[in-house]
């Protein structure tokens, strides 16, 4: 979790514990499957245990942390059919985002993500999956966010929470790293040209190679 907590808190301690507790997951830096230890997160995060009981009501609701009885709360795990679940519902709305998104062409999209790939590029060049994982979804996210339409932003940025942890398997692969930067690079040319059917086609793309990918990791544990 972040080490400047106190520069980045929150108005309320149980936001505040929501927050560096959805970092850690979806940034993986809490694993699928781990257990959630709350004393050790409480004298971490300097809270009572109640804030933190708070967040993981929260979290459970979004699907982030399970509980089991007489064992706690552990972060939740995505079978595959979770996996192609979330990405079948992110294609629906994400498609309709980015048509909405292209449509009102709002003043310096293209250019905001021209800089965020620019991360994107230099993350994958060094390896840094993490950098990558977080750029990558800001990325997606700034073109969503460029609909205009909240309550979709709110539900897909949650679809978005409940994979990211799975998603930084996928660019632990340097060819995944790859086929990622020229998706990308494909969407960023159909956004100049203002060609929504081709940048949904190279969304459709990405999303599918990255469940693919996903599919050979999750398969063979669920035999």
């Amino acid at each position: 979790m972040s080490g400047a907590v106190e520069r980045r808190r929150p108005r309320t301690a149980q936001q505040f514990v929501l927050e560096e507790l959805r970092s850690a997951i979806t940034s993986g830096e809490l694993r699928p499957g781990a257990p959630i230890r709350q004393d050790a997160l409480a004298a971490r995060l300097e809270v009572s245990r109640v804030p933190l009981r708070e967040a993981l009501k929260t979290l459970e609701a979004e699907g982030l942390v399970v509980h089991h009885v007489h064992r706690g709360y552990f972060v939740a795990e995505l079978s595959l059919a979770d996996l192609e679940e979330v990405y079948r519902i992110r294609t629906l709305l994400e498609t309709e985002a980015v048509v909405r998104a292209v449509a009102l062409a709002p003043d310096g999209l293209t250019a905001t993500l021209e800089d965020i790939q620019d991360e994107v590029e230099r993350a994958a060049r060094a390896g840094d999956v993490t950098a990558m994982a977080e750029a990558n979804r800001r990325f997606h996210l700034t073109l969503v966010e460029a609909s205009g339409m909240p309550r979709l932003i709110r539900m897909i940025t949650t679809l978005w929470d409940a994979t990211d942890a799975y998603r930084s398997l996928y660019y632990t692969d340097p060819d995944h790293r790859d086929q990622a930067l020229h998706e990308h690079r494909a969407v960023l040319s159909a956004l100049r040209a203002y060609d929504t059917d081709a940048a949904v086609r190279w969304l459709d793309d990405h999303r599918a190679h990255a469940v693919a990918a996903l599919r050979a990791v999750l398969a063979p544990h669920e035999d």
